[in-house]
Parts: structure tokens; C-alpha cells; sequence
């Protein structure tokens, strides 16, 4: 039984990047598939993303790109929380895929991250913060490769719940997305149409907003260039959960394309091989 909603859960802060490229038939994103035994969203095809943690607002954060101000803006939240956001979003992508959005410079890039190695083991450890890796190492985060892209809440009737901020973001020149990282089962690139075909073929299983993220990604343009040029409106969305005839429906905007989508599918696919479906 799911909980009422004065009992809600409060949703953490949280940050979630649509990373993309340029493939060979159009724009590719990478994807993860959790492992099973994830508490949350396990078994779940997901972009790299996670929690705010003390460290990320507590960053003192060497940065490049539109100011905290800015960011505080365009997702509506206070200039601490923006500053946190931006931090988590850099620091997650890191430790999950290994791609890092910094460089010595507004001009300059990291061209292979894998030299950071050891620095994202000790991320994901807690035992290194990603402002001290970065003051470290004279590196500056580079946000002005992120662009902000949605907002979603977790139903309050979930009893774990997050208020995640979306950013979208190309992949840097040289770099590569490994999806090296226990959370995952299985990583790689895929158009938003594949990704979608899977799941509606019950290859996969797609949450709404990361349903809604790949939709959107899809007729956003056909490069990576048109996506990142799009201008978007960050309103907050939180599904609604119904129980009807002993079964689950997500309420939101676009519920009646996702259950399309999803045809009745009620259960997590099972793990087989390490390919991401």
C-alpha cells in the first residue's frame, strides 16, 4: 500500500544529464540500465544522474559559464541550490560514465578524461569532493556545456522521492561514456527512437521522465547543435499515481503517449547480458 499523502516523503534535490552525440542516423543519447537490486529505479533504463549530497553544496567550485544566478533562474530554485545543481550534475556524469565537463580554461576542454581515473573511484568512494578535485588538479567546470532541460518530481505517494533537474549536454571531443560504475548493468548509446522501440517491445523499461526526456530529445532536431539550440521553459512536472482495477497509472501530461508506449507492460524485464536492450 502506498503511503497517504500527508505522510509524503520530502523529494531530495537531484540532478540528471541527457548526454548526447552525433550519430550516424541522427542524435544518440547515453543510456544505463540500474541493476536489479538498486533501491531505487532498479532494473530502470536511466541517463547518468543522482542525488545532491553535502559535497556538492558545500562546493566552492572553480566555474565557467553562465553564473549561479542564471541557473537559479532558469530552473527556479535559490542560487545555492542552482550552484549544488550544477555540481552534482558535473560530478555524476563523471563518476557514472567517466565523461567531465571541465578544462584549464573557457577555450579548452579535458580531451580524455580516463587520466582521472583514480580521482573518480575516490568521487564515487566519498572520500574526494569535486571541488577539490578540480582546485586540485587546475581544472575549471565547464558549465557552459550544460543546458538546463526539465524538471520532474517524484509522485507523492512513492515513499523515495526526488525533485530531479534535468540538463542536456553534448559529449566533449575525445571523450568517451563507459558507464563504468556498480549502479549499472549494462550502458551505451541509442537514438531516442530505439530506446523507446525497446521499450515499447518490452525490451527495457522507461520512467516517465526518462521517456519524456528521450520524446523531447527526438524532435528537438536531428543534430546535436539544433538540440542544445533549443529553448525551453522550465516548469515543474509531478505525475500523479491512480490505482484502477488493481493496477497503476503514472497522471501527467502526456500519460495517454507513454501508456501507448508502454502497452500494458506491468513488469521490469529481466537482466540477461551485459547489452543494453
Amino acid at each position: 500500500m502506498t503511503p497517504s499523502q500527508k505522510d509524503s516523503a520530502r523529494p531530495k534535490p537531484a540532478a540528471t544529464v541527457v548526454l548526447i552525440r552525433d550519430g550516424d542516423i541522427g542524435v544518440e543519447a547515453f543510456l544505463m540500465r540500474r541493476d536489479n537490486a538498486m533501491a531505487f529505479a532498479g532494473g530502470m533504463t536511466v541517463f547518468p544522474g543522482g542525488g545532491v549530497d553535502s559535497r556538492d553544496l558545500r562546493a566552492d567550485l572553480p566555474w565557467v559559464g553562465p553564473d549561479v544566478d542564471w541557473w537559479a533562474g532558469q530552473f527556479g530554485v535559490t542560487p545555492e541550490l542552482a550552484s549544488a545543481l550544477v555540481c552534482a550534475a558535473a560530478r555524476e556524469t563523471f563518476e557514472e560514465c567517466g565523461v567531465l565537463f571541465a578544462g584549464t580554461s573557457d577555450t579548452e576542454i579535458v580531451g580524455d578524461a580516463a587520466v582521472y581515473r583514480q580521482a573518480r573511484n575516490d568521487l564515487s568512494d566519498k572520500t574526494l569532493s569535486f571541488g577539490e578535485f578540480l582546485q586540485r588538479e587546475g581544472l575549471l567546470l565547464r558549465a557552459d556545456l550544460l543546458r538546463p532541460w526539465a524538471n520532474w518530481i517524484t509522485p507523492e505517494a512513492e515513499p523515495r522521492r526526488y525533485d530531479t533537474f534535468f540538463f542536456v549536454a553534448a559529449l566533449p571531443a575525445g571523450q568517451d561514456a563507459d558507464g563504468d560504475t556498480t549502479e549499472a548493468v549494462a550502458s551505451g548509446w541509442q537514438t531516442p527512437e530505439a530506446a523507446i522501440s525497446a521499450f515499447t517491445e518490452r525490451r527495457s523499461f522507461l520512467l516517465p521522465p526518462t521517456w519524456s526526456q528521450l520524446d523531447a530529445v527526438s524532435t528537438s532536431g536531428g543534430t546535436v547543435a539544433e538540440v542544445l539550440a533549443v529553448g525551453r521553459e522550465i516548469a515543474p512536472i509531478m505525475p500523479v499515481l491512480k490505482e484502477e482495477d488493481g493496477r497503476w497509472f503514472v497522471l501527467f501530461d502526456d500519460m495517454d503517449r507513454y501508456e501507448a508506449a508502454r502497452q500494458g507492460a506491468m513488469e521490469i524485464p529481466e537482466i540477461t547480458g551485459p547489452e543494453l536492450a
